[in-house]
């Protein structure tokens, strides 16, 4: 279960409202830094793990990596605010690796593997022995046990025994990636291989002990808004619901403001862009030039798709992503502005980072931690007056967060470009389902096609840096887009900037590799 108010959470949402301040008040950094364990873990006696100064050294590496900075090694004496002035700066600052595991705060869990748990009742039959194609199973005084040493995991065991006593215990930092990245050190302890992972932070959200965390940007942004920069925000369409089911697009706008940001726009706007770019070169190049063509909006199923199958990569379509569509008319509109993207995605903070894309994006936010600013400038959305909030965007536009989400906003664009043209579209959930569709694609089974995937079981709306849970996400998504004006990303009042964009190819190129 996603989402559930925690002490995870809860201390995820600490550190996110004390950098934030920290960044507004400014001062002396250093001190201000040493003090903040003691002052988000006080007292003598640890209340969530078996130390206190275990609580505090956690607490400490995850204030670090909010504000960009690298973890510490853990066998040299360093200062917690060692680096900082390097990193309070008004412009982005990254230090790879994006995702960090903080060892002492991992669990070890065991491996993956079948245990009987007490229900066994030791019956006659003994299906779970039977169904053993090793002869794992033994029995001692009348209950079954599995012999570690022989059991390949096939769990025909489990699905044999009448009273579901046989679990699959699993390491949920290994289960959640679709990647298979996430290995162990010489201790047990969790660990990355970088080789492999997309960083769509699926680890992230799913190890109960809180031991894996991506690295932040919200130092760096307040720092240039604090400097007098013209800070335009651009909001993801998941954004529906994440900071309260009562709150308003106009009461979130206003509270914008009141933390500095020069404006809000939306960034289902350019998703509708999107959209029609997708859908004319899906038009273009199915079937003359190629024999499918795959979404670019998720950068972690993009990266994931070239990294698996290489020779799929030109299938990839190259029309940017709503992000970044939507970065560069608000650059094109203001010059001399600064875009920070909020949105549920940890992926993406590395798409703004990436020397090879041209983003236009200067900061990426996820809504956890603009929560965090929220907290900070204590916002009580209950006293934040409700503005105007325009609905610019179409149904199928906002509904790019959901999976399934961007094929259909697609077809309804091929609908109206050419409506004799049969559209046949297939959308994939997380990475393994994604590796699955492409294995399928290879085979020729999706010749034709348009092929959607997504890194997050769910869509945007699941990604590793929601608030609410993706079922919550999901239903207040669709309220959203009965709101939406438009039907048809075709309607949107911005077609006029995919012209502009085209004309001025040599600053304004349409188009990116992600």
């Amino acid at each position: 279960m996603r989402n559930l108010q925690c002490t995870i959470t809860d201390m995820r949402k600490k550190v996110f409202a004390e950098v934030a301040k920290l960044a507004y008040e400014g001062g002396d950094y250093y001190t201000r830094m040493e003090k903040l364990p003691y002052e988000l873990m006080p007292g003598e006696v640890g209340t969530v793990r078996e130390s206190i100064f275990l609580e505090r050294a956690i607490v400490g590496e995850r204030i670090r990596l909010a504000m960009g900075l690298p973890l510490r090694d853990v066998s040299e004496h360093t200062l917690l605010s060692d680096g900082v002035e390097e990193s309070a700066i008004a412009e982005k600052y990254y230090d790879p690796p994006l995702i960090n595991i903080i060892k002492y705060a991992c669990h070890a869990c065991p491996d993956t593997h079948y245990e009987v748990t007490n229900a066994c009742q030791g019956c006659l039959a003994r299906h779970c022995s039977h169904a053993c194609p090793k002869g794992a199973i033994y029995f001692e005084h009348g209950q079954a046990h599995i012999d570690q040493t022989k059991c390949i995991k096939c769990g025909k065991c489990k699905a044999a025994c009448s009273y579901q006593a046989i679990i699959k215990f699993f390491r949920p930092c290994q289960e959640a990636c679709g990647m298979d990245a996430i290995g162990k050190d010489d201790h047990g302890r969790a660990q990355i291989n970088y080789d492999k992972c997309v960083n769509c932070g699926m680890c992230l959200v799913n190890c109960p002990f809180g031991a894996i965390v991506d690295k932040g940007q919200l130092f760096q942004l307040i720092h240039a808004i604090r400097g007098g920069a013209k800070v335009i925000a651009i909001i993801a369409p998941a954004f529906w619901g994440q900071f309260g089911e009562k709150v308003t697009p106009g009461q979130i706008k206003a509270a914008m403001k009141e933390l500095g940001f020069a404006g809000l726009e939306e960034v289902a706007v350019g998703a509708d862009l999107c959209a029609i770019e997708e859908a004319e070169e899906f038009l273009r190049v199915v079937p003359e030039k190629q024999p499918f063509m795959a979404t670019s909006c998720c950068p972690a199923w993009s990266v994931m798709a070239k990294k698996e199958f290489p020779g799929f990569a030109p299938y990839i379509s190259m029309t940017m992503t709503p992000m970044v569509l939507t970065a560069r008319l608000q650059k094109r509109r203001n010059p001399d502005c600064k875009i920070a993207f909020i949105g549920p995605c940890a992926a993406k903070k590395l798409e703004a980072s990436r020397r090879s894309v041209r983003s236009d994006v200067d900061f990426v936010l996820t809504f956890e931690e603009l929560r965090g600013m929220f907290e900070a400038k204590n916002i009580d959305f209950s006293q934040i007056p409700d503005e105007q909030a325009q609905y610019e965007a179409s149904a199928p536009g906002v509904g790019f967060a959901a999976s399934g989400g961007v094929a259909k906003a697609v077809e309804k664009v091929i609908e109206k470009l050419e409506p004799d043209r049969q559209v046949k579209t297939v959308y994939a959930e997380g990475l393994r389902e994604c590796r699955q569709m492409l294995r399928m694609a290879r085979t020729g089974k999706y010749d034709g096609y348009l092929l959607e995937g997504m890194a997050c079981p769910g869509g945007c709306i699941a990604g590793a840096g929601t608030v609410q849970p993706p079922e919550k996400s999901r239903r207040l998504l669709e309220q959203y887009k009965a709101q939406a004006p438009k039907s048809n990303p075709v309607e949107s009042d911005y077609t006029e900037y995919l012209q502009i964009i085209r004309e001025d190819e040599e600053n304004w190129d349409p188009v990116a590799r992600h």
